[in-house]
């Protein structure tokens, strides 16, 4: 998998995605990231500008000219207005008013070969940007962030571990929280007996059957108590 990632703050990324998880998977192959400075793709030379007022009054937003730019310098075609369909790519814009990220959606882009995220800033983009460039819109929660580009760490992070051959346990990946709609199972490691806390006798039974009983159990008694409305996810 590519992923390409459009900012302002090319170097804010690099403490993620060359650590743990990430740095693995990239240095196996299996996932390649790039990180595009959209200032290299301003009209403006001089001065590498590439955000502006509002019309009618506001903030400040990104201009079209460059994303559009940089995206297309990506892809290798012009996207509007002879956008092509391809189905193995997605163009995706952090914002506030996307769909917000889960599991699920984590899983759909699983399926594609190449994601380019677009991390916009101030009062976010150009409404042409989100119209007619992305293919979609993703929010990671609804409360407000500098910039887009933690959002994009945040859906490469949870990304990158779902792709096989990157977390060596699958099992583990499997059975985590949200898959299935439920919380993960509670745990519990040594010492068996910390000030007078002990751990659940049955965990240390050594009978693999009932044991994985018992943790489907309380991961659905544990996703009852705190997150009910996972349950009924599937019916939103």
């Amino acid at each position: 998998m590519v992923i390409d990632v459009i900012t302002i703050f090319p170097k804010m990324f690099a403490p993620v995605i060359e650590e743990s998880i990430i740095k693995r998977a990239q240095n196996k192959g299996l996932v390649k990231i790039n990180i595009h400075d959209l200032r290299d793709h301003s009209l403006d030379k001089k001065h590498k500008k590439i955000d502006d007022v509002s019309y009618g009054g506001g903030g400040m937003l990104f201009k079209p000219e460059p994303l559009f730019a940089a995206v297309e310098s990506i892809l290798g075609y012009r996207a509007y207005p002879e956008k092509k369909v391809d189905k193995a790519k997605r163009i995706i814009l952090l914002g506030p008013r996307g769909k917000t990220l889960d599991q699920k959606t984590i899983g759909r882009f699983l399926n594609y070969e190449r994601l380019v995220l677009i991390s916009a800033r101030y009062e976010g983009a150009d409404e042409r940007v989100g119209k007619y460039l992305a293919e979609e819109e993703i929010s990671i929660g609804d409360y407000i962030l500098s910039g887009g580009e933690l959002a994009a760490m945040v859906l490469i992070d949870s990304l990158a571990r779902l792709i096989p051959g990157v977390v060596s346990d699958r099992e583990s990946v499997k059975n985590e929280s949200f898959e299935n709609n439920l919380l993960d199972f509670p745990h519990w490691t040594r010492p068996e007996n910390f000030r007078g806390l002990k751990v659940p006798r049955i965990l240390l039974s050594g009978d693999h059957a009932k044991i994985k009983e018992w943790r489907k159990k309380k991961a659905w008694e544990a996703t009852k108590k705190y997150r009910p409305d996972l349950l009924n996810a599937d019916d939103r």
